[in-house]
């Protein structure tokens, strides 16, 4: 694909190119790199200082830069052609869907399928093989259910919803339009509820719903829990890594972002645009206020306001964190000094 097709395609978010001032340089651009490990041929992108060097360096034939003029010099003058933009990783991932697309089958119904006759399937559906729909189930247009996905009775599948190979609906679960669920997740399963008593634990059936809203996306081995009542819950364009669970009850907000080995106990509320990094904990009934940020690892025991963001175990507000962390690593100097007075002191 020519370098000038590509600047095209990729529309107004290019706010300027080397081809305004050179036309004729117009390479050929056969792949997306990773800036350090790029070759001739590809196109790669450059965001933020820790990356400036690479200009310099990379072997890159294009490069999606920042507005910096100096940038776009350093590239010029080694040839490189460039794009600009005030977002280069946005502009880099339409990049990638220029020469590269998902696999999507073709609808078909695989004979090995085993569909309940008083499943509804939409029109253009692909069902591989050896998916199980049990009764009731009612699928939207255009789904597309991979192999070995088995969903449970009265279960709903909206328009266009991809559920990858592996994966497992519980009944009455309800996913919206435009959703991706990834291998091996479970969807609607039972909440981990029990009720202490002096002979054992009591199992509480869990009877409510898990609703997941349109175009969210649940990574790999991940699980939402139905509750015993009521409703499980995630928020439109929520996306989720993998291996998350999240607990029977919970509700969450619209356009979050929750990344892998996240966990969440039974009925916590989780607002809007909110990020949990990689290994978050959060206890039972917690609120997460809306655009709240929590850091890798962060355990979370108590509410959280709208905006904060939190780090640590017990999670406490970020810069208060950075405090403690530098204490921290002084700790055996401290107790050192702490010694010393202490035999003074004893003189």
């Amino acid at each position: 694909m020519k370098f000038s097709e590509i600047v095209s395609r990729l529309g107004n978010i290019v706010t300027d190119h080397s081809l305004t001032t050179n036309q004729n340089h117009d390479p050929d651009i056969t792949g997306l790199a990773a800036i350090d490990e790029a070759t001739s041929g590809t196109l790669s992108y450059v965001e933020g200082p820790k990356f400036f060097s690479w200009v310099g360096k990379t072997n890159a034939s294009a490069l999606i830069l920042p507005q910096d003029k100096t940038l776009q010099s350093q590239a010029q003058e080694r040839g490189v052609v460039w794009i600009a933009t005030p977002e280069p990783r946005l502009l880099f991932a339409k990049a990638i869907a220029l020469f590269y697309q998902p696999y999507r089958p073709t609808a078909e119904i695989h004979p090995t399928a085993v569909i309940d006759s008083t499943a509804e399937i939409g029109s253009d559906v692909y069902i591989g093989p050896h998916v199980v729909i049990q009764p009731r189930v009612k699928i939207g247009n255009g789904a597309i259910i991979h192999p070995n996905v088995v969903i449970y009775p009265d279960a709903k599948i909206g328009d266009r919803t991809t559920l990858h190979a592996n994966c497992t609906i519980h009944e009455r679960t309800q996913i919206g339009a435009d959703c991706v669920i990834h291998s091996g997740t479970v969807i609607g399963a039972e909440g981990f509820g029990y009720v202490p008593t002096r002979t054992g634990w009591v199992k509480m059936e869990q009877s409510g719903y898990t609703v997941l809203e349109d175009r969210v996306e649940v990574g790999c081995n991940s699980a939402i829990d139905r509750p015993a009542v009521g409703e499980t819950r995630v928020g439109r364009d929520t996306v989720i890594d993998n291996l998350v669970q999240i607990g029977h009850g919970c509700k969450i907000g619209a356009g979050c972002a929750i990344a892998g080995q996240a966990g969440m106990a039974g009925g916590v509320q989780v607002g809007n645009r909110v990020i949990l990094a990689g290994q978050t904990g959060i206890a039972n009934q917690v609120k997460i206020g809306d655009g709240a940020i929590a850091s890798a690892q962060a355990g979370i025991h108590n509410d959280v306001a709208p905006g904060e963001i939190i780090s640590g175990t017990p999670a406490m507000p970020h810069k208060v964190y950075l405090k403690v962390c530098a204490i921290y690593s002084r700790l055996p100097e401290m107790y050192k000094l702490l010694k010393q007075l202490q035999r003074q002191e004893q003189k």
